[in-house]
């Protein structure tokens, strides 16, 4: 890398900040809300109403946010997202403070919270390449720090506080995390503004909508890069709608043993976005990308058919670092080739895309376990995951982000990036 892909701007330390801040409340929120609703309920269907709200944003109108980030300011949008989810966690922790806490409310809160996310998040995927420029190392770099944090802070820190301050009081992790998103809020406000793209004259915001999501449908390079996580959350989700019951009854572990299986899963994926740089160099994108995508499957096949909880906990390492290292390497590789004018756009159509497969995946995952036994959704989530390789090797190889590249920069040389394969894309 060159020094300047080295070196990211000091605005870079807020915004790394901001949502550190910011998933430490997220990790905090997702151990308190379904806990918060037991408290309520313990109607199974009921409890399922709670944790579907808050993806139904993406699923309902995912690419007409995308199509609003576009025209808005990126930095506004972000932090008029995290101050307006602040003040709305107020209510719920004043409904619980008053004891008229209720799954109607939360269930509403959930789904406003959701569609905070769909904004900060797009925002900031489309913000990110305004700040550093489209130099894919830096975004890479970029990422990796941004993944990482979030990693730690929603997987590792923030469940178990969430945890915790539940016993202090109903309102406690709510309060939190309105805390959580006033500070990201503040951080974000203090970032520099940027430029706004350019607008699309006297167009709709429905025909907006429809070219974002036409520009991925039509380019192999991006269609490729979406249909990973797509199928990857078939996959995944089939898997982890067993995975405790294939832990208790294969494995032979209790609660505190499936804790630790997940702990093993997340430290693979911190590792994961530690080496994605390095594998990205080494590899050629195109290539790490499918070699991520192959340990996938191959990790989730060796946990099917792992004798002991201590094979499957590395497997489940396996499968997290190949996962942490796509998730570093595909978002920049898009925020470096997409054009400004639509980047909200791809985005929130990739994300859509992914939010859409995860039920199916639960379903799937539920049906094969009923109807063979619980290891058939693991080895059925491995073949899809190989399967999802192969198709879209070609689409992400090495040759055809490299001219992707080019196009987006026309004043990069040929040898920029190495092409280390021979197999035209």
């Amino acid at each position: 890398m060159t020094s300047d892909a080295r070196t990211l701007p000091a605005g870079f330390g807020r915004l790394w900040t901001a949502q550190t801040v910011s998933s430490l409340g997220d990790g905090v929120l997702v151990a308190a809300l379904p806990l918060l609703a037991l408290t309520l309920t313990r109607d199974p269907l009921v409890l399922a109403v709670v944790t579907a709200a808050g993806t139904l944003p993406w699923l309902l109108f995912g690419v007409l946010g995308g199509a609003l980030v576009d025209r808005w300011d990126r930095r506004r949008t972000m932090w008029v997202a995290d101050a307006a989810r602040a003040l709305l966690l107020a209510i719920p922790a004043a409904a619980a403070a008053l004891h008229v806490l209720s799954i109607p409310l939360l269930a509403v809160v959930a789904f406003l919270l959701g569609v905070g996310g769909l904004f900060f998040d797009t925002a900031a995927a489309a913000y990110l390449p305004d700040l550093l420029g489209r130099e894919p190392a830096r975004l890479e770099r970029a990422n990796s720090r941004l993944r990482g944090a979030q990693t730690v802070m929603a997987g590792f820190a923030g469940p178990p506080a969430g945890s915790a301050l539940l016993a202090l009081g109903r309102a406690v992790p709510l309060l939190a995390d309105a805390v959580s998103f006033a500070v990201s809020a503040l951080l974000v406000r203090s970032l520099p503004a940027m430029a706004r793209p350019a607008p699309e004259a006297r167009e709709s915001l429905l025909r907006q909508a429809r070219a974002g999501a036409s520009y991925v449908f039509r380019d192999r390079l991006l269609l490729g890069l979406a249909l990973r996580p797509a199928v990857g959350n078939v996959a995944f989700l089939a898997v982890e709608t067993v995975l405790a019951l294939f832990a208790h009854d294969r494995l032979g572990v209790g609660t505190a043993g499936f804790g630790l299986l997940l702990t093993a899963e997340a430290t693979g994926g911190l590792i994961g976005t530690g080496i994605a740089s390095l594998l990205g160099r080494a590899l050629g994108t195109g290539t790490a990308l499918t070699c991520t995508a192959a340990i996938e499957g191959l990790a989730i096949a060796g946990l099917a058919a792992a004798p002991n909880p201590y094979l499957a906990g590395l497997a489940l390492a396996v499968c997290g670092a190949g996962m942490g290292a796509t998730m570093v390497l595909s978002p920049s590789l898009r925020q470096a080739i997409v054009p400004a004018g639509l980047i909200g756009r791809v985005t929130s159509t990739s994300r859509m895309l992914a939010m859409c497969a995860a039920p199916f995946g639960a379903f799937l995952g539920g049906w094969l376990a009923s109807a063979f036994d619980v290891r058939t959704p693991l080895y059925a989530a491995a073949g899809l995951l190989l399967t999802m390789t192969a198709v879209t090797a070609t689409m992400t190889s090495n040759r055809r982000i490299e001219a992707a590249l080019r196009g987006a920069d026309p004043a990069r040389p040929e040898s920029a990036v190495p092409v280390r394969e021979s197999v035209p894309g």
